[in-house]
């Protein structure tokens, strides 16, 4: 059953009744009281914004994470980080990575873009109030005039806790993105979190992630309870 949200930002329906895909509740806003109250819940936006005029909140029963010190790392990894082309920061250029994310691959003028100007600027908020975070990717062999070096991909997501929320990333050069989460998770490693991915795909299920119920998710959101 899809519920309405009120004005009450901390106020959500049990996730439990919501449809079999994890769509739970329509409207609402993007403040960031709305938001921590979501992601503390294991509830997301995730919506069209030029298809749809509501924001759609998901939470999915079955989810899509990564346990930190289970992170795939392959052998052409380990070279390439070994190798060291690339320098990787935390926190340094989040809106260029939140740009770069909605951007890449002409991803903002496709249709069912999520990642749009409404979205960016309620993650920034989140941003300031230091719960949400970036992973930047830099070659170091592409130097602009003032001799810095370029940013090739990255990651964002909303950290409460011990757990990341993982939202969006991007690679302008081969493997960046990968790069970007290695070194999320070798942070993350000795916290006894997790990294959520909020759904599946080819290339993070190759980097470790795997599938556990919504029960045994909320014990790592809420590990007292």
């Amino acid at each position: 059953m899809i519920c309405r949200l009120s004005d009450d930002p901390y106020l959500f329906p049990n996730p439990i009744y919501g449809e079999e895909d994890g769509l739970i509740a329509v409207g609402g806003d993007l403040s960031p009281e709305r938001l921590i109250t979501a992601y503390s819940l294991g509830i997301f936006p995730w919506y069209g914004f030029r298809e749809n005029e509501e924001i759609l909140w998901w939470c999915p029963m079955d989810r899509f994470v990564i346990f930190p010190k289970e992170i795939h790392i392959s052998h052409s990894m380990r070279q390439l980080i070994k190798k060291g082309t690339y320098e990787v920061t935390v926190n340094k250029a989040f809106e260029d990575v939140i740009r770069g994310c909605s951007q890449a691959d002409e991803r903002y003028h496709q249709r069912g873009a999520w990642l749009g100007d409404d979205m960016m600027e309620a993650y920034k908020k989140l941003h300031d109030l230091h719960v949400c975070a970036s992973i930047e990717v830099w070659d170091k062999t592409d130097l602009d005039e003032q001799g810095n070096a370029r940013l090739v991909g990255g990651l964002y997501g909303v950290n409460l806790d011990n757990n990341f929320f993982g939202e969006s990333m991007f690679s302008l050069v081969p493997s960046a993105s990968k790069l970007a989460l290695i070194y999320l998770a070798q942070l993350l490693e000795d916290t006894g979190g997790i990294i959520d991915c909020q759904f599946e795909t080819d290339h993070l299920k190759t980097m470790g992630g795997r599938h556990i119920p919504y029960s045994e998710y909320m014990r790592y959101l809420n590990p007292e309870k």
